[in-house]
């Protein structure tokens, strides 16, 4: 007889071979019909109808009761039947294995998945599984699960350690806003107090005026009262009253002083305002955070691709055609640059134009007449670009980008404009001899870099100016020195000059940490790294290029443009 549960000593008027489990642990004896591969007992007929009824019994194997046997309390030469579920057909059991894509699978599997496999390629579990186990493999499984398992908890630690670390930095980075926030807001409290004090002292000043003058009105009126009572008192002495006559004369004079005084001071302005500083409040509107947030994992992966960068090498060019209609002479190009939009402007010197230029088209398709001899040009906003025109005094002149070119205001200089270049709301203007001006968008001089820390003059003949990506390294292309590297307050870094550069002129990065020099007097473009350091000539005259100018770079197309004197040509240079 054999047993569902454990069973010592039972005893029943009725005895049969087999018991149904679950009845049994209820201290029933019921003869069993069937067995349960899943819940690995024997099953009456009421709980073989119940396996019918709940869903998630339903797909459990249920086998002829005679598959199974028992020994006492337990199992053994039990059939061997799969009872793990499919995670794609529920309730489906994984009873077959695909030899063809060596994996388990059920019978819906089977018919949609592998519709397509050798029907010799497909084996029921059960009936193979002499042929399929294998206990070897079963150990070396087990061994790699383990090791696996261990590896997988050494990385998961690991990046709890990050976890960590990152959460650290980032309460550290938050505290640091924090601070330079009180630091901000300290500066900006101060200049407010600066503000007020201002506004006080100009208060005072006027109201101690306003009270002089009311002390002026007032002593005029009483005296001239006291002239009216004298003129009365001395009636029948016409003497006194011709004396008395000429005081009021006076005073009436000078009553009629203030008056007019007083007259004019009634349509004045109010006489104290105040005007908010318009370019701090567009710079801070402009802001997108007080700091640079630094990824020190995108840091790492842009050192990486900096260090793969070597010199670039021209893949192919092409030539722009600047003619247009109305030049009385050969262009002569000092200074280009990019706009917003992709689009090239290009000075004309000789023929005192601007030009756009389509890159798509790689056309002139737009150009405007300027009133005086255009050198350089910086791009200032999707809007506008700003020009250097030679005259004396200089001038920078700012051009509309929309509809159609056209030129706008002026700044007028005490030196002369060469090369220009915008960053932070600031114009830096070189004079083409010893010197970079640095001034507001309303021409107010904020700066003059000269000479280094020790008093040495930087310039020979100071030409062109570029900023790097992040906008912390200056660039000034130098005639007689080469290339000039500031920071951003304008302390000298360093002066690169190298054989191969000869009369530096045009000036422009990549984006990348790489700088790129004209040598108009060698007919080359040289190009640098940040640290001033030389990569190599990239364009030679060979290239096409003779007395080069100016120098652009279109970082995402990777297209060089070069202007040159007395040309009429643009060369554009693919690179890689």
């Amino acid at each position: 007889m054999a047993y569902g549960g454990s069973f010592q000593a039972k005893m029943s008027e009725e005895s049969f071979d087999f018991i149904c489990t679950t009845c049994d642990k209820n201290n029933k004896i019921v003869e069993a019909v069937r067995y349960c591969i899943e819940c690995s007992g024997y099953c009456c007929q009421a709980c073989t109808d119940t396996h019918k009824l709940f869903p998630t019994l339903t797909n459990h194997n249920l086998l002829d009761v005679n598959q199974g046997s028992q020994a006492g309390s337990q199992q053994s030469n039990l059939p061997e039947f799969p009872t793990e579920r499919c995670s794609l057909h529920k309730g489906e059991v994984l009873k077959l294995y695909c030899h063809e894509h060596d994996d388990v699978v059920c019978c819906t599997c089977i018919a949609t998945s592998h519709k397509a496999c050798p029907e010799h390629k497909i084996s029921s579990i059960p009936d193979m599984i002499d042929t399929l186990f294998n206990s070897d493999d079963i150990n070396q499984i087990n061994r790699r699960m383990k090791d696996v398992m261990l590896s997988l908890k050494a990385i998961s630690n690991s990046e709890d350690t990050k976890l960590a670390a990152l959460t650290e930095a980032k309460d550290e980075a938050v505290e640091k806003v924090e601070i330079f926030e009180k630091a901000l807001k300290s500066i900006i409290r101060k200049a407010a107090e600066a503000s007020k004090t201002k506004i006080v002292a100009v208060y005072q000043k006027l109201e101690n005026e306003i009270l002089q003058d009311k002390y002026n009105v007032d002593t005029v009126n009483d005296e001239l009262q006291q002239s009216d009572k004298k003129m009365k008192k001395s009636e029948g002495n016409r003497a006194q009253r011709f004396v008395c006559t000429k005081q009021a004369e006076n005073k009436l004079k000078e009553a009629d002083m203030l008056m007019v005084k007083q007259e004019a001071r009634r349509y004045q302005d109010v006489p104290i305002s105040f005007t908010p500083n318009q370019s701090l409040i567009n710079y801070v509107k402009g802001l997108h955070g007080i700091g640079e947030v630094n990824d020190e994992h995108d840091i790492g992966l842009e050192n990486a691709r900096r260090k793969k960068v070597d010199m670039y090498r021209i893949k192919g060019s092409r030539e722009i055609n600047l003619a247009v209609s109305g030049d009385r002479s050969v262009c002569d190009s000092f200074g280009c640059c990019l706009t917003h939009d992709n689009k090239l402007i290009v000075t004309d010197y000789i023929n005192r134009k601007l030009r756009r230029i389509n890159l798509d088209t790689m056309t002139v398709v737009d150009y405007c007449q300027l009133d005086g001899h255009p050198y350089d040009v910086c791009s200032i906003n999707d809007k506008e670009v700003a020009v250097t025109l030679y005259c004396s005094p200089g001038r920078i002149q700012f051009v509309s980008l929309h509809p159609k070119m056209s030129p706008k205001r002026q700044i007028n200089v005490p030196h002369a404009c060469y090369g220009i270049s915008f960053k932070d709301d600031k114009l830096y203007v070189t004079d083409t001899r010893s010197s970079v001006y640095v001034y507001n968008m309303s021409g107010l001089l904020l700066n003059t870099i000269t000479t280094d820390n020790v008093g040495t003059r930087l310039f020979a003949a100071s030409r062109r100016i570029a900023f790097n990506k992040n906008g912390d390294k200056m660039f000034v292309s130098n005639w007689e020195k080469g290339l000039v590297c500031f920071d951003e307050a304008g302390n000298h870094l360093s002066t690169s000059s190298d054989s191969d550069l000869k009369g530096a002129y045009g000036v422009c990065t990549d984006g990348n940490g790489n700088v790129f020099v004209v040598g108009s007097n060698s007919h080359n473009v040289v190009q640098y790294n940040e640290d001033g350091r030389k990569i190599g000539v990239i364009v030679k005259q060979q290239d096409g290029i003779i007395y080069p100018r100016s120098v652009c770079f279109h970082q995402q197309l990777k297209r060089l443009f070069v202007t040159m004197d007395e040309s009429n040509v643009v060369k554009m240079f693919e690179l890689e």
